[in-house]
């Protein structure tokens, strides 16, 4: 990041976008309370701003100079938010529109690693009237089933059967019409967070139970989280690959790539998430304390790359 500011005067009135309504809205109130409290505590002038419409009626009414957005999920984190904001030039952090809407579709991401020869499982895009049979024998099992639109794991399933999947395809098209069926990688789970153009120390997550669920992510107090998750020259490439899928999807700013490293040693990009959690059990906060940055500053920091907006 190349522009720095010492005075929190000079960041102006500032709006945290948060709650909205999306699927993660709960995970968005814990996250904008959070950051609320961290840039009034470094002397930001900040307040709060329930979704999308309460915001853009107080920016056309002047309110606000800038935007800390941490709106999770559709709306706030898949480009609409960022169109509406270029359109009143109001700067704000994380990626702009491209990066936003391609990263919040999680096949369109997966066909660009793939077409630029970036590791990632198998996969296929599902929509209800497909034959499900010739997608199947496309992946195989173990299998994931996730909806292509929705983040904090929402509405996923691991299948390892025929007799599980109609099951989980029904959990997935309750939240979006497009489905993504993936190869499951047996091996670690990992994610590296994003901060400007640097890649922060990777976390290994261990949950208790079988995988990285809802529960775990925001419930459980017994998940394990590993910082750095890996050591010496695999610590850098992994750190390397996820800066560069990062930018390959147009992103910027903050966020996080999530990896599954497989039993062999070999990682697999999974998704990039814009405005990941900000919550007490979130891991961009975890993986910026790792490498000496506190809550406080971090949200100063991400507040900075609303820089990068300002209008011409």
């Amino acid at each position: 990041m190349n522009t720095r500011i010492t005075d929190p005067r000079m960041f102006g009135r500032v709006a945290v976008a948060y709650g909205g309504t999306s699927a993660e809205r709960e995970v968005s109130i814990n996250s904008g309370n959070n950051v609320l409290e961290a840039l009034r505590a470094s002397g930001i002038d900040a307040h709060l701003v329930d979704g999308i419409p309460a915001l853009l009626d107080a920016l056309r009414a002047g309110h606000y100079a800038r935007v800390f957005n941490i709106l999770h999920g559709r709306g706030g984190e898949d480009g609409m938010l960022q169109g509406a904001l270029d359109a009143l030039r109001v700067p704000y952090t994380g990626s702009g529109i491209l990066g936003s809407a391609l990263s919040m579709d999680k096949v369109r991401t997966k066909q660009v690693w793939q077409a630029i020869g970036l590791p990632t499982p198998r996969f296929v895009a599902y929509r209800p009237g497909d034959d499900l049979q010739t997608a199947i024998a496309s992946i195989g099992y173990p299998a994931i089933v996730k909806p292509s639109h929705e983040g904090s794991s929402v509405g996923i399933s691991r299948v390892f059967a025929d007799s599980d999947m109609q099951a989980a395809i029904e959990l997935a098209e309750c939240y979006d019409g497009e489905l993504l069926i993936e190869q499951l990688i047996e091996g670690a789970e990992l994610t590296v967070a994003i901060l400007g153009d640097t890649a922060l120390p990777s976390i290994r997550i261990v949950p208790k139970g079988e995988y990285y669920d809802y529960h775990a992510k925001y419930i459980a107090e017994d998940t394990q989280y590993l910082c750095p998750g890996l050591e010496g020259s695999a610590e850098d490439e992994i750190r390397a690959l996820a800066l560069t899928a990062f930018s390959a999807v147009g992103c910027s700013g903050w966020g996080r790539v999530d990896v599954m490293r497989s039993n062999a040693g070999d990682n697999f990009l999974l998704e990039v998430n814009t405005t990941p959690g900000m919550t007490s059990h979130s891991l961009v906060p975890k993986a910026a304390r790792s490498a000496g940055i506190e809550f406080g500053p971090l949200c100063w920091q991400i507040l900075e790359t609303s820089l990068a907006r300002i209008p011409r």
